[in-house]
């Protein structure tokens, strides 16, 4: 509803500024006064006309006051200070359209194209990954269509680099490391399987050690190096037996990959893998388009004397300079660079690759519908990816430099639209708090116990595997559960626990603005007091219970508020804090439309936050099962159903569930 009368404010003002002053304005700036005794809107927009009017703000705002006064929605306007313009709304026509759920839609046409996750098929999945995989997914729900909005179009894909340097770093670990064969892997994988070992946990030591054997005997170092350099040729060879141990380890990791997400409700339409852009010849055709249209050229003096290069974003050197920064596509030696692929790949990813498409195939399926992966050979019929007219890109801030260069690349061949539409959704690591780092069983150093984090890394073996980590906020989370509720059955008990861990867990993941560094820390994950998951889904179990002892259904209470006088009890400065409640949720649409504006479901996470806080004031200053006036006891409950429907909403979109009890 908040939405609703902010763009009716808005395209009214516009049109009394094109009559009044023959004047147009695309954006009027509106904002949500600190205080509810000022109104609900307040408008600064006759500062912002004060010098071209060529008039004090004050009187522009006396001029525009009557004009907003006619709104349909607004109850009275109040010109405050040098010139702003206080907006009230009829409070007693905003609580019913509130409670039947009317509000300003959100979506359109096109197909919106998101890629998030994207872990090396090499070993588990750990808790940096799990950030990624979160943003991801949560932005996904955002946009696409639901029972809630009309959103658009939407697409997931998890890039599989299943020919990179890490999984050929595991194909050394066996042969060259282990000295084992293909069939002695296949063995390993059967008797993995039988024990119940994960394959994506025995790769992670492994991984760990090779990395350390690289560089273990000074003598054999680069030896080993040249044996990592050419078992990763045949990787991307293919066609070999190398290639084919490669292809066996990615694909039982990417199974495991996918369980693990799963556990958290995330999941994917496409798994587009590396060895198909290679094999398909994507960049064959990339590489001419660049070439022809002046992208892509050989630099034949200088430190990249040989290679082919591109112009970085922002280069300022002439064309007749020789430009000792420009960006390495194809290297002297004739290989590909990572960015070089990823151009072909968001060219298709466009439908700018005419004639180009991968293979599909079903690998997984999902109770509402089927995961493909690309294929050399497809099955039929099957979707279509490689059209999207917005791409969303979950990569971490590390990667800043070729997402840019990406962009560049495309605006170099004058596909200005793409570039446009083109979303690097970048992020900040995942640390531990050192005390959660010893709460996981991990040596910590007096020297690291200081720091405000620990940083992870799978290649020295430091760090938190995915499930491990579920695993124990779902156990934690138990004993609180076992306790309060030993009358609910074992199963019971685990799935509300399950809710509540992956709950604080996709929350604390995203309470954080993308760009600030998050140090992870078990405890204050799973607290039920302050900014957290669990204290957002407990002010939905006090809104339930407060119904349940009422015994009134949710949507019975907010259909009959709308056919009494309750909302006279809303009038008046005594009465504000439950009206805060009704402006608050009505607000949810104007939140997610910034969240997707600025590519930042932040914003939605502490949304949910503020709305549980404003429901916990109201339930300690409101008795609602004791009150009295029958009318009063209507609109408190009323008010604990519209908290509780909103709630439950904005979890929903946050990959978050409500459990019955806490």
């Amino acid at each position: 509803m908040y939405r609703i009368l902010q763009q009716r404010v808005h395209t009214h003002l516009q049109n009394t500024l094109k009559t009044k002053y023959d004047l147009d304005l695309a954006q009027i700036p509106m904002e949500q006064p600190p205080r509810i005794e000022l109104g609900e809107i307040a408008l600064p927009i006759a500062f912002e006309l004060a010098k071209r009017l060529k008039k004090a703000p004050r009187a522009i705002a006396t001029e525009l006051a009557d004009e907003i006064r006619g709104i349909e929605g607004v109850r009275d306007v109040e010109i405050a200070g040098a010139g702003y313009l206080n907006i009230r709304f009829d409070r007693a026509a905003a609580m019913q359209q509130i409670a039947r759920g009317e509000h300003a839609g959100i979506g359109g046409d096109g197909f919106r194209l998101v890629e998030h996750t994207s872990i090396n098929p090499n070993k588990a999945a750990h808790v940096g990954h799990l950030r990624n995989a979160i943003l991801g997914d949560t932005f996904q729900r955002l946009l696409r269509s639901d029972n809630f909005k009309r959103g658009y179009d939407v697409g997931v894909q998890n890039y599989i680099d299943n020919t990179g340097v890490q999984v050929a770093d595991v194909v050394v670990g066996f042969l060259h490391m282990e000295g084992k064969s293909v069939a002695d892997v296949k063995t390993l994988l059967s008797e993995l399987r039988a024990s119940g070992t994960r394959i994506d946990y025995y790769l992670w030591d492994l991984y760990a050690r090779v990395s350390q054997w690289y560089t273990a005997d000074e003598a054999q170092t680069a030896a080993r190096k040249e044996m990592r350099l050419a078992t990763l040729h045949l990787v991307e060879e293919g066609n070999n037996p190398t290639a084919e141990l490669a292809d066996i380890l990615a694909t039982a990791v990417l199974e495991r990959h996918l369980e693990t997400m799963q556990r958290l409700g995330i999941e994917y339409d496409f798994l587009p893998r590396e060895s198909e852009i290679l094999h398909l010849h994507f960049w064959d055709a990339a590489r001419r388009e660049m070439i022809e249209r002046g992208v892509l050229y050989e630099v034949t003096e200088g430190k990249n004397k040989g290679c082919w290069v591109m112009r970085r974003p922002g280069s300022t050197v002439s064309a007749e300079e020789v430009d000792e920064d420009a960006k390495v596509i194809i290297r002297s030696n004739g290989t590909v660079t990572y960015v070089g692929k990823d151009i072909a790949y968001h060219l298709w990813k466009f439908g700018l690759l005419p004639g180009k498409d991968f293979g599909y195939k079903k690998f997984h399926e999902y109770p509402t519908h089927t995961c493909w992966i690309s294929t050399m050979h497809g099955e039929e019929p099957h979707p279509t990816f490689g059209k999207a007219s917005w791409i969303y890109n979950v990569i971490d801030s590390r990667q800043n430099d070729p997402q840019a260069n990406v962009v560049e690349a495309l605006r170099g061949m004058g596909y200005d639209s793409a570039a446009d539409h083109y979303v690097h959704l970048n992020y900040a690591m995942v640390a531990l708090t050192p005390r959660c780092a010893i709460d996981l069983g991990y040596e910590v150093s007096e020297e690291d116990r200081t720091r405000a984090y620990i940083e992870v890394s799978g290649r020295k073996g430091f760090g938190v595997k995915a499930d491990d980590l579920i695993d124990r906020l779902i156990a934690a989370a138990k004993v609180e559960v076992d306790k309060r509720h030993p009358e609910l059955t074992e199963d019971e008990r685990l799935k509300i626990a399950t809710q509540i861990a992956v709950g604080a867990l996709r929350y604390f993941m995203l309470k954080f603005t993308r760009n600030t560094v998050i140090a992870f820390d078990l405890r204050d994950a799973l607290s039920f007091e302050g900014e957290t998951g669990p204290y957002v889904q407990y002010a939905i179990v006090r809104a339930t219970n407060i119904l349940r002892k009422a015994s009134v259904e949710q949507d019975e209470v907010l259909t009959q508020i709308q056919t009494t006088s309750a909302a006279a009890h809303l009038e008046g400065e005594e009465n504000n804090s439950i009206w805060e409640i009704w402006l608050m949720t009505s607000r949810l649409t104007t939140v997610l439309a910034q969240a997707i504006e600025t590519a930042e479901p932040a914003h939605l996470a502490r949304y949910a936050f503020q709305l549980a806080q404003a429901f916990n004031n109201f339930y300690h200053r409101h008795p609602v099962l004791t009150e009295e006036d029958p009318t009063r006891r209507q609109l408190l409950l009323a008010t604990a159903a519209i908290a509780r429907r909103e709630l439950i909403q904005t979890l929903h979109l946050l990959g978050m569930e409500a459990p019955p009890v806490m």
